[in-house]
């Protein structure tokens, strides 16, 4: 590649379809036509000399010299941007669209407060929310996935900590929650307070597992102590968990913040588990990269704003 021919106007292409991973939500994005985005897509491969992305029949596949460039073009071109608009970004005229990850458990919390502030403020931003998969999110980052991920990753904050803030990566914290056992109104152990550790591991239990770990934060207190639960179910969304408790007998463990969040706090009985958990410490994780990019920060700072408090 000649970087002295190259039209730099096509990695702002290139930057759009890797966000988007479709050439027409990307040309709308970009007001060009699709032939037009195909065909600066075209004039990038060739002047890149190998494949960037693979047609589909939703949209298109990044390839992973693609994946690879993405990270350093996304950093220079937010710095360019930086360089040559020093006003900044305005929400109320800039239609940028972000990619965030989150259980449904945090957004249940988050997201009204955020639209709500977004309507407030006649932002005429999109958001684009992706479930939650792992508790540790750097990957999709790094690879420019999401824009900035929302939960609790302990391993994350550990890791951090290690690294004493000199990684790619920042945990900013947002709020902190404790877990409680969740029935139905009316279980046979509602009107037992507090709850005996010997019925609670005796019962049925659902687990959530939205990371696919084969044992939960529940799973490996109980372990220490000995002691093991029936599981009866593992599904990966608490909304949905919170639907079979209140028509069984099953038990969940909840974030108190969902439950208040979830609509369905009335159709619950909640109490404190038998055995002490650590708080659950919600923090944004975000990538170094994004540090100068304005409409980034503005995100950033909108969310920090909403967060709700400590329960």
């Amino acid at each position: 590649m000649n970087f002295r021919t190259l039209d730099l106007n096509l990695l702002r292409v290139f930057d759009v379809v890797m966000v988007e991973r479709n050439v027409t939500r990307a040309a709308e994005r970009l007001s060009m036509t699709q032939p037009a985005v195909s065909n600066a897509l075209r004039r990038l491969r060739e002047a890149m000399g190998e494949e960037l992305f693979i047609p589909g029949s939703t949209g298109v596949t990044p390839t992973p010299q693609a994946i690879t460039l993405w990270p350093a073009i996304r950093e220079a071109l937010a710095g360019l941007r930086e360089l040559l608009d020093p006003q900044g970004f305005d929400p109320t005229q800039d239609e940028r669209r972000f990619t965030l990850a989150m259980a449904d458990a945090t957004a249940a919390a988050i997201l009204p407060r955020l639209l709500a502030a977004f309507e407030r403020e006649r932002s005429r931003v999109q958001l684009q929310i992706e479930p939650l998969a792992t508790r540790d999110p750097r990957t999709l980052l790094e690879r420019g996935a999401v824009d900035a991920a929302i939960g609790f990753f302990p391993d994350v904050a550990r890791a951090l900590s290690a690294a004493l803030g000199e990684g790619e990566t920042v945990l900013d914290a947002l709020y902190d929650c404790d877990y409680v056992c969740a029935m139905r109104r009316g279980h046979p152990l509602a009107a037992q307070e507090p709850l005996a550790l010997d019925d609670y591991c005796a019962a049925a239990h659902a687990r959530v597992s939205f990371a696919g770990r084969p044992h939960g934060f529940v799973d490996e207190k109980l372990a220490a102590l000995g002691r093991t639960r029936r599981v009866a179910l593992v599904i990966n969304q608490y909304a949905a968990a919170v639907q079979v408790v209140c028509k069984t007998d099953l038990l969940a463990v909840l974030p108190r913040r969902f439950v208040e969040a979830c609509g369905a706090a009335d159709a619950l009985h909640v109490t404190a588990l038998p055995f002490p958990m650590p708080r659950i410490e919600i923090g944004l994780l975000w990538h170094r990269r994004h540090e100068r990019d304005a409409a980034q920060r503005w995100l950033r700072e909108a969310i920090v704003r909403v967060a709700p408090g400590d329960c």
